[in-house]
């Protein structure tokens, strides 16, 4: 099925809005092997001007996701059928303990490739005061499944289905 002709033009707004708590930054920084000591002690951050843990870079990508694979539904895209290639974040402040964050994911650009389609997402993630804490840009390939595809992969895509 192919995109939407408006899909261009699609936007999310995601309605819950995420809490940065203490724990879940100790917790994503031992995942991601960070050892920086601002993610882990309070007072080592609160030391270096923080009011609170500071989060890894990556821990936007919690709740980015969410954000992100409901874009692309809206779209009708198979998500089976999405890979992410590119990713950009643009950082306007850090991510600390306390933080109240909403996420608005918008379509940045569109374009037909080798049967493909490339697609640009552009996620604003924003504090309790609608500020800016970062803009992410995703790049994604998604291709429909064509007549000519072999019936081999059909086992392994319901496989994946089925997560």
């Amino acid at each position: 099925m192919p995109l939407p002709p408006d899909f261009e033009d699609t936007h999310y707004h995601v309605d819950d809005i995420y809490q940065v708590a203490r724990d879940k930054v100790r917790e994503f920084a031992l995942a991601v092997k960070s050892e920086h000591p601002a993610h882990h002690d309070e007072q080592v951050a609160r030391d270096l001007g923080y009011s609170g843990l500071v989060a890894p870079p990556t821990f936007f990508a919690i709740f980015g996701a969410l954000a992100q694979r409901r874009l692309l539904e809206l779209g009708g895209l198979d998500l089976t059928r999405v890979m992410q290639t590119d990713q950009r974040a643009e950082f306007h402040k850090p991510l600390v303990v306390g933080a109240h964050l909403s996420c608005g994911v918008s379509v940045d650009s569109v374009r037909a490739m080798a049967g493909a389609d490339i697609i640009v997402t552009k996620n604003v993630v924003a504090d309790a005061n609608g500020e800016p804490v970062l803009t992410t840009y995703t790049t994604v390939v998604h291709r429909e499944l064509a007549d000519d595809d072999e019936g081999a992969n059909d086992e392994i895509m319901e496989a994946v289905r089925a997560l």
